[in-house]
């Protein structure tokens, strides 16, 4: 379906692609991978035509339908959010609209109404909304929002109305950038395994480890400025990366033996006449050695032992009989809920449902309109908002920062730290104030790391994160003995961290005594997606 043929290109200087191949095939399922700055997105614009390469060709099959759901939606216009999923092409977009607008002024006698009838039933309109709808509803829609305007919904529903669009089109290769970043976990789930019966190939950027090995069978990975393919999803990857990183050192390795043993046969002899035939043919031997680069080691996950928080009292935080508005909407209502010390909790539910409320309760930076809020005498609170950087100076470096929060850290060890969330050699020496939003993010989150509470309260806590860095942050906050209350959609930090799971959702908060695969079984949530489903 998709094939790229000795593909080059350089960018600011830096080549990203160099020679290098790949192949998508009908009803393939391969993931790209890569660290930030490593051409992902860059191959992405080639493929759609938006950038071009400097060398090579990008072939396309003729009849082969490309569908893109990019990172950030655009400009959603008057459409609804229906009207959106069923524009699964110009055609039908304009069709949709003239149909409505003479509807609306009831015409359907003019030459402009017919042929935008005619659009809509080449195009199984009468088959297509049913269908939009059934999408939309798996991506937590409701009856009530199919007509709204888009533009009044937030970026993320947005983006999940576009993603209905491209479900409903069926493109022969679904081409997604980070699907899962605006998706609660119900959603997520749906969007799994929807996806797992889809018909058509799918090319995917992610950093959701989960999903990647729900879905994919192929992994291509950005090495070099080469694409490597490996079989087999993200987990397989993994292995046989390491695998393949042995196999090189180990011919490097015996490579430069055989070098060595060559030139040191040469110095001995050079000046033996006898030897003269020997020597040149070991020279003549190193001239035509094709020599092996000393692989590199890939990015290793960073382990660092940071300072355990002081010990709670048993009862760490506890509400009674909370209730909390916005405006008119009544989000809680006599809530009771107590923390005790070392609980990992996790809250799911569906966007809207009140986690991240919930969350600025816990933290006190919500002040609530009923009930009682009660902390622990020795509760100490950490609040790890999606938006967190007041607490950071504006004129310190990145890596003054980290050892403001903790003066016994080791300079070394603070730049190993740091290494490990996406700051660089360089971007170490940055002033905080020029820093992005992202960076800023990953800054907070380093220091709750080096100076941890004994409460941790976190939204979101892998959002601007890569694969690697979410693994150090989970194996850090495996080692925390605090306590940890989080949101997440990302399944497998949820899985290796989560020990019970709160349920929120229409202002009911349902516990249970279990983790996210416990959740999934006693909630009925699998059943309810098969009914769904079918």
């Amino acid at each position: 379906m998709l094939t790229i043929k000795k593909l080059t290109k350089a960018h600011s200087g830096r080549t990203l692609f160099y020679n290098t191949e790949l192949t998508v095939n009908w009803g393939e399922r391969i993931a790209l991978v890569g660290p930030n700055g490593a051409g992902k997105s860059t191959l992405f614009r080639m493929i759609l035509g938006e950038d071009s390469p400097d060398e090579g060709e990008i072939v396309m099959d003729d009849y082969g339908v490309v569908g893109y759901l990019p990172q950030e939606a655009g400009d959603p216009s008057d459409r609804t959010v229906l009207e959106i999923a069923m524009s699964i092409n110009p055609e039908m977009g304009e069709a949709i609209r003239t149909l409505q607008e003479c509807e609306a002024k009831g015409d359907n006698t003019s030459d402009a109404y017919a042929h935008a009838m005619d659009t809509y039933i080449a195009n199984s309109g009468y088959q297509l909304e049913p269908k939009a709808k059934r999408i939309l509803k798996g991506l937590a829609f409701k009856d009530t929002d199919f007509h709204r305007p888009a533009r009044e919904m937030s970026g993320g529903w947005v983006m999940r109305a576009h993603l209905a669009q491209l479900l409903c089109a069926e493109p022969d290769l679904l081409m997604l950038d980070e699907p899962t970043n605006h998706l609660d976990l119900m959603s997520l789930l749906w969007f799994q395994r929807y996806l797992m019966n889809y018909p058509g190939a799918i090319f995917m950027i992610s950093h959701d480890r989960d999903f990647m090995d729900s879905l994919v069978e192929t992994v291509y990975d950005i090495e070099n400025s080469e694409l490597v393919r490996y079989s087999g999803n993200y987990t397989r990857f993994l292995e046989l990366k390491e695998e393949r990183f042995e196999q090189q050192l180990a011919a490097w390795r015996n490579q430069q033996r055989e070098i060595a043993h060559i030139e040191a046969f040469v110095d001995r002899f050079r000046s033996v006449a006898s030897k003269a035939a020997q020597v040149q043919s070991r020279v003549k031997q190193l001239e035509k050695m094709k020599i092996i680069e000393k692989p590199k080691q890939s990015r290793k996950i960073f382990k660092f032992i940071f300072p355990q928080p002081p010990r709670s009292m048993q009862r760490v935080i506890e509400l009674e009989k909370v209730g909390q508005s916005y405006g008119d909407k009544r989000i809680y209502k006599n809530l009771d809920l107590l923390i005790e010390r070392g609980d990992r909790i996790v809250l799911v539910g569906p966007n809207g449902a009140g986690k991240s409320t919930l969350l600025k309760i816990l933290a006190g930076v919500l002040p609530i309109d009923e009930g009682k809020r009660t902390l622990g005498t020795t509760t100490r609170i950490g609040y790890f908002s999606q938006m967190r950087s007041e607490n950071l100076t504006p004129n310190y470096t990145v890596l003054e920062e980290i050892m403001k929060a903790d003066p016994e850290l080791r300079e070394e060890e603070a730049r190993g730290i740091l290494g490990s969330f996406l700051f660089r050699r360089l971007d170490v020496e940055k002033r905080v104030e020029v820093l992005s939003g992202g960076e800023k993010s990953r800054l907070s989150l380093v220091k709750f790391l080096v100076n941890p509470p004994n409460l941790l309260l976190m939204d979101e806590p892998t959002t601007h994160l890569d694969l690697m860095s979410v693994e150090a942050l989970s194996q850090a906050l495996k080692r925390y003995e605090g306590t940890l209350v989080f949101i997440s959609h990302d399944v497998h930090f949820i899985r290796a961290l989560a020990e019970k799971t709160l349920h929120i959702n229409n202002g009911t908060v349902t516990p249970y005594a279990g983790g996210y695969d416990y959740y999934l079984e006693k909630s009925g949530i699998l059943d309810d997606q098969n009914a769904m489903d079918a």
